[in-house]
C-alpha cells in the first residue's frame, strides 16, 4: 500500500500577528529550534510515510530552509522523498486559490508518485498522531474519504470547526461549517464531531472530485466549504475520531 502525505503549508498566519509577519505559519517557531510544521512531519515519519511532499506559497523562504536544513534525511533510492511543491501557477496561471485547489495544481506531480492513497494534512496543528489505524480504518471501512475528527463539548464546537453528523457506523451524513448550534452525535448529547481538517482519499476518487471542483464557477476550491459537502449522500465519507491511545479520551490537538 503506498501512502503519499501533502502537508499544506502556505497559511498566512493572521491571527498570529508579528510572528507570522515574514514567514508562514507552518514555519513559526516552537520550543526552540523546532518549527510548527514539524508536528505533521514527525508524524509522518514516525507512521511509517515517507513519501512526502509539502505545499508551500506565504513568504515560505524560512519555510523551505527548515525543509531542507532539517529534513534531508530521506533516501531517494529507497523511495523516500520530501519534495517542496511551491505555487507556481502550473494550472491556469493561479496562486492556490484554496485548499483543494491547492492539490488540484499539483495532481500531475501526485500522478507521477502513483500512490494508492492521498493523505492531505494541515501544517500548522500542534498534536501527536500515528495515521496508521486512521488508514486501517480507511481501508476496512470501504471509505473514498476519511476525516480526521475530533470529539469536542457542543459549546467548544459552536462557531469554531466544521462539524459532522454522523450515523451509527461513523459515516458523514451532514456537514456544517462552524455552526451556532452544532448537533451533537447520536446517543452523546453535548459532543459533536469537529473536523481536523486532515483526510485521507483514495487517489483515484481524489482525481475525479478535484477536476470536477475546478470546473464549479464561484467555488472556494476548499475542502471544508466545498468538496466535503458535495460528497455527503453520494459517496462513502467517513469519521475517524482521534483519540489517545492509551486512555481511549479525546487526544491532544490545536490548530495555531
Amino acid at each position: 500500500m503506498r501512502i503519499l502525505a501533502m502537508i499544506l503549508a502556505g497559511g498566512r498566519g493572521s491571527r498570529l500577528s508579528v510572528l507570522a509577519n515574514k514567514r508562514a505559519k507552518p514555519a513559526v517557531p516552537f520550543a526552540g529550534k523546532y518549527r510548527i510544521i514539524d508536528f505533521p512531519l514527525s508524524n509522518c515519519v514516525n507512521s511509517g510515510i515517507r513519501q512526502i511532499g509539502v505545499l508551500t506559497q506565504y513568504k515560505a523562504h524560512s519555510l523551505i530552509q527548515h525543509l531542507v536544513l532539517g529534513w534531508s534525511h530521506f533516501r531517494r533510492e529507497l523511495g523516500e522523498f520530501l519534495e517542496v511543491l511551491p505555487a507556481s501557477q502550473r494550472v491556469g496561471g493561479e496562486w492556490y486559490r484554496g485548499t483543494a485547489d491547492a492539490i488540484y495544481q499539483n495532481l500531475d506531480i501526485i500522478r507521477n508518485h502513483a500512490p494508492d492513497y492521498v493523505l492531505v494534512l494541515s501544517g500548522d496543528h500542534i498534536y501527536k498522531m500515528d495515521y496508521g489505524p486512521m488508514l486501517a480504518f480507511h481501508v476496512e471501512s470501504g471509505a473514498d474519504m476519511t476525516v480526521s475528527c475530533l470529539e469536542v463539548p457542543v459549546e467548544e464546537a459552536a462557531r469554531a470547526f466544521g462539524v459532522m453528523q454522523i450515523d451509527d457506523s461513523q459515516r458523514i451524513v451532514g456537514f456544517e461549517e462552524k455552526p451556532s448550534v452544532p448537533k451533537p452525535i447520536p446517543g452523546r448529547p453535548g459532543l459533536c464531531m469537529a473536523s481536523m481538517g486532515n483526510y485521507v482519499f483514495n487517489t483515484d476518487f481524489l482525481f475525479r472530485q478535484l477536476i470536477a471542483d475546478s470546473h464549479i464557477a464561484g467555488s472556494a476550491h476548499d475542502f471544508g466549504k466545498d468538496i466535503i459537502p458535495s460528497l455527503i449522500g453520494r459517496h462513502n465519507v467517513f469519521a475517524y475520531p482521534f483519540r489517545d491511545v492509551h486512555t481511549g479520551q479525546r487526544a491532544y490537538w490545536r490548530d495555531v
